[in-house]
């Protein structure tokens, strides 16, 4: 008997009766926001923080993935110290919530920087070429990126030692045999493999930081959810404004998933192509 393969998400064959769910949901709060002066308000209000959160999110990503890639590269190094300093990176950085990493980066990681260029610069400083620089220089927003940056590069790292593991030993081995580079090895013949592994897990991250960049709220910074609670807190409509709140991060997030999980299949179809 043939066993049809099922498309990733629904492991019983079902219809995704879900976003249909989701799509007359977004839809009918859609027109409550267009007919309603006041969720219209709240709406506006909120989606200012729009260009903040979708910054926030891809710089931090961005920085995340190539310092993860880093500290996976150099946890498979073949040098014992590099492996272990990778190790105790992503081991001591997943242990931390984000919330506690964004107040440490932003309160103590900060001003640590501002202390040390100081030092460092002290001798130009002294001859005038410029002040000496304070913590109020370096802006929330980045102090945040930095947070997110750092918290998901440990996870990110793993993804990518997991991913490059996964390929078969064989293929290196005749890599080396054709006397290709160690770099070459890894740009033509595992990376373009281990991709098909990665994304997947790389992109429910992306998607979880659009989320997590909302704790970013908590230094000020005015992205959706900041603008949301500073409305709610003037107006006393907490019931509005927060359920506008969700409803943008649903579509952001919803949206994001569908779009990145059809890449995923045609990535996954090209593949598949290529292999036969």
């Amino acid at each position: 008997m043939a066993f049809q393969t099922l498309p990733q998400g629904d492991p019983k064959g079902d219809r995704p009766w879900w976003l249909v769910a989701f799509v007359v949901l977004a839809v009918a709060l859609g027109l409550v926001i267009f007919f309603s002066d006041l969720y219209a308000q709240v709406f506006n209000t909120v989606v200012k923080g729009l260009g903040v959160t979708v910054f926030v999110t891809l710089i931090g990503f961005l920085l995340a993935t190539a310092l993860g890639l880093l500290i996976a590269l150099l946890g498979m190094s073949d040098h014992l110290v590099l492996r272990q300093t990778a190790r105790f990176y992503v081991e001591v950085v997943r242990g931390i919530p984000i919330l506690v990493l964004l107040f440490y980066i932003a309160f103590v990681g900060a001003p640590a920087f501002v202390a040390l260029f100081n030092l460092i610069a002290s001798p130009l400083i002294h001859a005038g070429f410029f002040e000496p620089m304070v913590v109020r220089d370096v802006s929330l927003m980045w102090r945040a990126i930095i947070a997110l940056m750092i918290g998901y590069s440990a996870f990110i790292a793993e993804i990518f030692r997991a991913g490059i593991q996964s390929i078969d030993k064989g293929q290196i081995e005749a890599a080396k045999a054709l006397g290709l580079s160690r770099s070459q090895r890894f740009r033509l013949v595992v990376f373009p493999q281990a991709i098909r592994v990665i994304f997947p897990p790389l992109s429910n991250d992306f998607v979880a930081m659009v989320k997590d960049s909302s704790l970013v709220s908590v230094l000020g910074v005015a992205d959706i959810t900041q603008m949301g609670k500073v409305y709610a807190s003037g107006s006393f409509r907490f019931f509005e404004t927060y359920s506008i709140v969700a409803y943008v991060y649903l579509v952001l997030t919803i949206g994001l998933s569908i779009l990145l999980r059809n890449f995923e299949r045609r990535m996954r179809q090209r593949g598949a192509r290529r292999d036969d």
